[in-house]
């Protein structure tokens, strides 16, 4: 049974670049609760997303536990727009109806879900049998969870919004998702 505990990051701050966004304070500290969670669950090997929120969410855990973080570019948040998006629930709600909107500059839900599942399932491949921490973003992981779970959606997308950190755990038997839990880390 390979195992994968996917966290979505801590509490961001939003200044900058979406790549670079920082922890904020309250994230910093809530990092514990990912290294506590992750703690004995015999984790061999960290990946993350190239966003430092992300990558700041499982570095406590890393480090404490030994292990280099693997930096998977195709884990990556998706790119909504070249502008800011005031009615943010409105545009979720229209990628959920429809995985082909997407707003100048942005990417579809197809377009992130075909991406983040090829990776997923290279990694899968090649760690077969093994428990694996993911730091991770909020609509990537919710389309990972899509994919093997058709019935995740808009509403439990809306659901996690406000869950930071958050964390999935999902078995897979060899390739085929055995199973997805859901787990409020507060």
């Amino acid at each position: 049974m390979t195992i994968f505990y996917f966290i979505r990051h801590c509490e961001p701050l939003r200044v900058g670049d979406d790549r670079t966004y920082p922890l904020s304070e309250k994230g910093m500290r809530d990092r514990v609760l990912v290294t506590e969670f992750l703690m004995g669950k015999r984790i061999e090997a960290v990946l993350s997303s190239p966003f430092k929120r992300a990558y700041d969410t499982v570095s406590e855990f890393a480090e404490f536990a030994g292990l280099d973080i693997e930096v998977v570019e195709d884990f990556r948040e998706r790119a909504i727009s070249d502008y800011w998006v005031d009615d943010f629930k409105a545009y979720m709600a229209n990628q959920w109806n429809d995985f082909n909107f997407k707003l100048p500059g942005g990417e579809c839900f197809a377009e992130v879900q075909a991406r983040k599942v090829a990776a997923f399932k290279e990694i899968l491949e090649r760690n077969e049998d093994k428990n694996i921490a993911v730091g991770t973003h909020g609509t990537a992981l919710s389309l990972l969870i899509n994919y093997y779970d058709n019935s995740y959606g808009l509403a439990e997308s809306y659901e996690m919004i406000s869950k930071m950190p958050w964390a999935v755990k999902m078995e897979f038997d060899v390739l085929e998702c055995a199973r997805i839990e859901k787990i409020d880390l507060y």
